[in-house]
């Protein structure tokens, strides 16, 4: 029976019904554990419930007695939680509560029928199978063939969240950001796939996964994180049961208990890592294509950019600059020299970004095939050979990502000295990672293909792309000595890709329809933590009319990562090739950008969570806390209809200053040429994004981060500078805050040291209409005060 198949059969029921033994419970340091007996087929479970200090509780089921461990999946999670130690508060003869010290919430495991609830001040907020989905299939005695898999294994479980009816997350798909009823048709599918033109408002696996859900009602955010990385649909009928079924693995499910947004933003950083800080270059407009023809055509696009008076940061490579899609060879003939050309990039400080996919081209006359192939770091067929597809090159043989070994060696092959032609300037896009395979099941690889340690690919598939993207960014840091911050696209994605660098949407189309939807398909993955995001501008296939084009830069420039791209079939797109208007107005957007490069992108709901009327808002968004932008994404709008949400705000346009009450939506007049209504970005009153806005009481207050934009040493060394600014009474007070370090002898006996300093200065200045003249007196104290920053 299929995966699918067998989540309907357990929607319409009869279900197990699982009893928890309470007379086996056990308190450990970690928290409490329970045996489960399901009486008609005789299984036995464990039951692990674990309490953490950062408001989560998480659920873990096992088979009691497996006859062979079960896959856990590794790496997501970066440490061992802090679990609290539970104490008993009530036990009848049907339950026992449980609390632990902060008092506040509580766990109650019911005997008959078995669930978990966790409450908070008495009253249940979620409870873990209460229509008794739980669902587990044990495994049996394997063949003696040790390749074959010791039968089904699926797993599932149904979650309540109690009141609440606005529910988000479970990128990546081509859906609005609010999930859906799934009772009229398919449910959330989470598998990663090669889906070449995706359809739009569709519930089907796109290229990653992140099985994360966020609940949010005016009084409280709940999120739920089922950590598995097997094929697995998620249901959502009605009274906001979230029901998930995987393919196989174990149930382990954390429970994230907010109370807001903030906090439940911060408690999954917590789980699975922070957004990676990306070096600043990678912040700017980056230009791409399928593909630049040879060195020529690169060095020409380049020259375009500053005859053009347009900005932008990195210019990439597909598929075409590779020896005959040989990953780590430069074609001889069209890019003879890339050293050279990188030299020329760097000169103005611009990048060199290419391809890098994780199918290896089977030549046994390529030194790299070789040496893959005799270290043992390919996927396997069920036969114990070498699983070969076929991708790009022909018939490849693809990378074992899932082992430390080969990632370790792949990493090795970004050295400068083993990847000829690279320089400290060279940066990596990581595609077709799914993995993608032409002449694959669902173009992709069979899911009994076998992996280190013996596990089957269908365990792990959705971290494929993740141990690759790991594997990528530990290459680049290792080239740099482990000082430089790395910068690696990936299309492939789970949850914690966050931590290692930047994702987009895939092959999406020069229409509309995918610029509108390409909204909430970013704010999705910045509310599953997946912050670095961005959509192909323009669309990667069709050619797009020249409005389209200009509305798609105007939307991308206030979204995180900023990219043009297009497929070889395409008409060339360079800014300057659809006449002066739109040559101005894509070049008035990207200066725009290098103006705002911090860009932390949320939905409105996350910034206002009391106020309804932003709950299913999808096609306006936060840029922090001070920015709200709503792109024009219809042809031909004249006007258009933005909310400003918050009764006692005062929004400002950031261009004209003009204020607005909010609370209220606006009909704002459009046309293609005034930049400044046609995203309507508006600057919160009250906040100080460059000190620009002013509240009623004409105050204002805003930070600003600065480190110098490429190493680790605002993590090793904390050198890194917070400047604080507040607007008050017409002065603007400049407060820094920061630590500057200098290297040292204490006396003759020690060897060099780092002894830092902190700083704290504060300059006040009256207000003047030259914004640009105080910026140069702050800067000017700034390079006074922090040389060693800059």
């Amino acid at each position: 029976m299929s995966l699918l198949s067998l989540l309907r059969r357990q929607m319409q029921g009869p279900n197990l019904q699982h009893r928890a033994l309470l007379d086996t419970m056990v308190l450990t340091e970690k928290g409490a554990r329970f045996e489960l007996l399901e009486p008609d087929t005789q299984t036995r479970l464990l039951l692990s419930v674990s309490p953490c200090k950062n408001d989560s509780v998480r659920i873990l089921i096992d088979e009691l007695q497996p006859v062979k461990a079960r896959y856990r999946v590794p790496d997501v999670v970066t440490g061992e939680p802090q679990c609290e130690r539970l104490r008993v508060e009530t036990r009848t003869q049907d339950s026992v509560t449980l609390s632990w010290c902060s008092g506040r919430h509580q766990v109650r495991v019911w005997h008959f029928p078995f669930r978990v609830e966790i409450l908070c001040e008495d009253e249940a907020m979620v409870t873990f199978n209460p229509e008794g989905k739980l669902w587990f299939e044990t495994l049996r005695d394997p063949p003696s063939t040790c390749c074959f898999s010791p039968g089904p294994s699926s797993v599932g479980a149904d979650v309540r969240l109690h009141g609440f009816s606005h529910v988000f997350g479970l990128p990546e798909h081509a859906d609005g950001l609010q999930l859906r009823d799934t009772r009229d048709g398919e449910p959330y599918r989470l598998y990663n796939l090669d889906v070449f033109a995706y359809d739009v408002y569709s519930r089907r696996g796109l290229y990653g996964s992140v099985p994360l859900v966020v609940a949010h009602k005016p009084d409280r955010t709940l999120g739920v994180f089922w950590l598995n990385a097997s094929e697995t649909f998620v249901n959502m009928p009605p009274h906001t049961d979230v029901h998930w079924l995987s393919e196989s693995g174990v149930i382990d499910c954390v429970v994230l208990l907010g109370p807001g947004p903030q906090q439940l933003f911060s408690q999954y950083a917590q789980l699975t890592g922070y957004q990676a800080l990306p070096p600043l270059f990678a912040l700017g407009y980056h230009q791409c294509r399928w593909n630049y023809r040879n060195e020529a055509d690169v060095k020409a696009v380049d020259a375009g950019f500053d005859r053009h008076d347009i900005p932008y940061d990195v210019i990439w490579l597909d598929i075409e600059h590779t020896d005959g899609k040989r990953y780590f060879t430069w074609d001889p003939v069209l890019f003879p020299d890339p050293a050279g050309l990188q030299r020329h990039l760097e000169k103005k400080k611009r990048k060199l970004v290419v391809i890098n996919d994780p199918h290896i081209k089977a030549d046994p006359d390529w030194s790299l095939y070789r040496e893959a192939r005799d270290g043992g770091h390919f996927v396997r067929n069920r036969e114990g050979q070498l699983y070969q597809g076929s991708c790009w090159p022909g018939e490849s043989c693809y990378l074992d990502f899932s082992s430390p070994a080969t990632r370790a060696w792949y990493s090795r092959c970004f050295s400068l000295d083993k990847y000829k032609g690279s320089t400290p300037s060279l940066f990596v896009w990581n595609d077709m990672n799914e993995p993608s395979v032409f002449d694959g099941p669902e173009q992709t690889m069979p899911k009994d293909a076998v992996h280190y340690g013996g596990w089957e690919h269908r365990e792990l598939h959705n971290l494929y792309g993740f141990y690759q993207h790991m594997a990528t960014v530990e290459g680049l840091v290792t080239r740099s000595g482990g000082s430089e911050r790395p910068f690696v696209l990936s299309r492939s994605f789970f949850a914690g890709s966050q931590r290692l660098g930047a994702i987009w949407t895939g092959d999406n189309v020069a229409s509309w329809e995918y610029l509108k939807i390409s909204i909430p398909m970013l704010l999705s993955l910045s509310v599953a933590g997946v912050v670095f995001c961005g959509a192909d501008v323009g669309g990667f296939i069709k050619d797009p009319d020249p409005e389209l084009l200009v509305r798609w830069y105007q939307a991308a420039a206030l979204q995180p990562f900023f990219r043009g791209h297009s497929a070889n079939v395409t008409k060339r797109r360079e800014p300057w090739l659809f006449g002066e208007e739109v040559t101005a107005a894509i070049r008035a957007v990207i200066q725009q950008r290098c103006r705002q490069r911090g860009v932390c992108f949320l939905p409105l709901w996350a910034e206002f969570p009391r106020e309804q009327s932003t709950f299913a808002v999808d096609d306006q968004y936060m840029i922090g806390g001070a920015l709200l932008a709503c792109p024009v994404t219809e042809a031909g709008l004249q006007e258009a209809k933005v909310l400003l949400p918050g009764s006692g705000e005062i929004w400002y346009d950031v261009h004209s200053a003009k204020a607005y009450e909010g609370g209220k939506t606006l009909s704002l007049p459009v046309t293609l040429d005034t930049v400044s209504v046609s995203h309507d970005a508006h600057s919160r009153g009250g906040v100080c994004p460059g000190c620009r806005s002013l509240s009623l009481q004409r105050a204002a207050d805003g930070e600003l981060y600065l480190d110098d934009g490429r190493s680790f040493s605002y993590r090793d060394r904390r050198a890194f500078c917070r400047r604080r600014f507040s607007m008050q009474s017409g002065r603007l007070l400049y407060q820094i805050i920061f630590l500057c370090f200098y290297s040292g002898a204490a006396d003759s006996q020690s060897s060099s040291h780092v002894v830092f300093t902190s700083v704290r200065l504060s300059v006040s200045f009256s207000w003047t209409r030259n914004l640009n003249n105080t910026s140069m007196e702050l800067l000017q104290i700034w390079h006074k005060h922090s040389p060693g920053l800059n």
